[in-house]
């Protein structure tokens, strides 16, 4: 076995005299107390788009959920392995979490390989392939649109993926129990690695630039 990454490690020097200093009694509540974090947040692998650090959260906070292209398949019970429906069956029954966020961001590899019909398989297991046929129908009906340059089908694509997931998401009964009876709320979002704007979903499903300023002000008088 090789030695560990160096870069790890002075990566972890950093953080014991840093941040674990700074936050040492909430990593010994947490260990002593559980998580119970507010959000399950379905983000993408994509080592550029970390919720932890877009949203600025702490340790506990976030309950994440990282795959390629950060996508939720729909309810789907049989002898296959499925690790996202199995965070979210946690999250959701044992954690208790009220807020659901699919978060997508630009220039998603994921989504560009669901946009390109050429794309060979990397293995012969082809396991991309195979989990971005979850949004080939989009796909298809995108790439042929010849209105649009291709830049504007990957956002295309990266957004009508992230409405897909949420529609997924509610083939699951205990998240459609819970959403019935107003006990989780499933929110909508996109990143763009480029301008770390970030765009949230509305209750049309069109994708809107927040008034930060506002709701800040609106969580701190919630919380006086």
């Amino acid at each position: 076995m090789s030695n560990f990454p160096a870069k790890l490690l002075a990566g972890y020097r950093n953080f014991m005299s840093g941040r674990y200093t700074d936050e040492r009694e909430r990593y010994r509540v947490l260990a002593d107390t559980g998580q119970k974090p507010h959000t399950l947040l379905i983000a993408c692998c994509d080592s550029r788009a970390a919720p932890e650090t877009i949203f600025d959260c702490g340790p506990g906070e976030l309950f994440v959920v990282r795959n390629v292209a950060n996508m939720v398949p729909p309810y789907q019970p049989d002898s296959q392995f499925h690790a996202t429906s199995a965070a979210l069956e946690y999250a959701v029954q044992v954690l208790q979490i009220r807020d659901i966020v699919v978060m997508g961001h630009g220039r998603c590899g994921g989504i560009q390989a669901a946009l390109d019909p050429s794309m060979e398989p990397l293995s012969p297991g082809d396991f991309i392939g195979r989990w971005m046929s979850l949004v080939r129908p989009a796909a298809e009906q995108i790439q042929s649109n010849d209105l649009m340059t291709q830049t504007e089908r990957q956002t295309a694509l990266e957004r009508v993926s992230i409405r897909n997931s949420i529609a997924n998401l509610q083939t699951f009964p205990f998240v459609e129990d819970r959403g019935d009876e107003e006990r989780i709320s499933i929110h909508g979002a996109w990143f763009d690695i480029s301008t770390g704007e970030l765009w949230v979903m509305n209750e049309k499903g069109d994708f809107v630039r927040p008034d930060i300023e506002e709701q800040t002000l609106q969580a701190e008088i919630a919380s006086a």
